[in-house]
């Protein structure tokens, strides 16, 4: 039996929003998204583990190029930190190593969390959770963890700008915190479970996590990916690259210049700065540059697109498992 028949691969490129549910991971939802682009050419920025919820930025075709620039932002959170116990993965994934009495956690007192956030706060130093994606030796943390090595990872420094309390609930002899945190990329938020338990001497871990925001993406403009249509949802790459960065809008002139590779004037005035987003009348993107000494030089050239093309067949209604 002959394999469902496609049409040739999209070369519509730009950013998608995707509201991940649980139990997905981040390549799950990369692989729908191809299915659903009809491109081989997908990738996301900033990884949520299967547990997490929320925005996951994926980019599609030539908008690839500006992942690099996406992974960097900051980002906000909505979280449940539960203080009480301890677990091996500092969520609620990880097996219990330890828990403290009832009695003991209800004399957590407000003054103490509010001062134990508040140590978290800033520029700080983290110890990453074992079972993190970071490569010890070429190899996944996670995997090492996995395949019974004891995996002890530096600390490293991050940001903290805002961690907000925003409610605690007493279940079950332990103490939940709906928290807010606003980091730099690279921050766990599990981390700041496990060391807020700690810094309380009662032990915590992570119960659920919701990115929200990344830079100046948002989650109420994500699609739920069981919902997602790419051709309504893809923000273009001149205006995805327009909230990114600056903009420089070129004269058809320039734009063939700088397709050509060579140096456009910079705007009368303008200080040493980049990335910045050029884009030719049309409103397409030509490419990022950088002004140096009065001249604007392309840093990332992006090609033109063709019209997107839909799967045919049985494949296009596959999901990812």
């Amino acid at each position: 039996m002959n394999a469902p028949r496609r049409k040739p691969g999209s070369t519509t490129s730009g950013l998608v929003l995707i509201d991940k549910p649980q139990g997905w991971t981040s390549h799950d939802a990369v692989a729908r998204t191809r299915r659903l682009a009809n491109t081989r050419k997908v990738g996301h920025a900033g990884t949520l583990d299967p547990m997490a919820t929320g925005l996951l930025i994926l980019g599609i075709n030539s908008s690839t190029r500006l992942l690099t620039y996406v992974v960097g932002l900051d980002k906000e959170y909505l979280a449940t930190i539960r203080l009480g116990a301890a677990t091996t993965t500092d969520d609620a994934e990880g097996e219990e190593l330890t828990r403290a009495a009832a009695g003991v956690v209800d004399g957590v007192s407000a003054t103490a969390i509010a001062a134990g956030i508040q140590g978290l706060t800033g520029a700080i130093s983290q110890r990453p959770s074992a079972v993190s994606a970071i490569k010890v030796d070429g190899k996944r943390a996670y995997a090492r963890v996995r395949a019974g090595e004891d995996v002890e990872l530096p600390a490293r420094p991050v940001t903290v700008s805002e961690f907000d309390l925003v409610s605690s609930t007493r279940v079950d002899g332990f103490l939940d915190l709906e928290v807010r945190v606003v980091c730099s990329s690279g921050t766990y938020i599990r981390a700041l479970a496990r060391d807020l338990g700690d810094t309380l001497d009662v032990g915590g871990h992570l119960t659920s996590l919701r990115r929200t925001r990344i830079g100046p993406f948002v989650i109420d403009a994500a699609d739920p990916l069981d919902q997602l249509d790419v051709a309504s949802a893809l923000i273009g790459p001149a205006d995805a690259a327009s909230r990114l960065f600056g903009r420089l809008d070129l004269s058809e002139e320039q734009a063939i210049d700088l397709g050509h590779g060579k140096r456009i004037d910079a705007p009368e005035g303008s200080a040493d700065a980049g990335p910045i987003a050029a884009v030719d009348p049309s409103g397409r993107l030509v490419g990022l540059v950088e002004y140096r000494a009065g001249q604007a030089k392309s840093i990332v050239n992006f090609p033109p697109d063709a019209p997107m093309a839909e799967p045919v067949g049985p494949a296009a209604a596959e999901d990812a498992s």
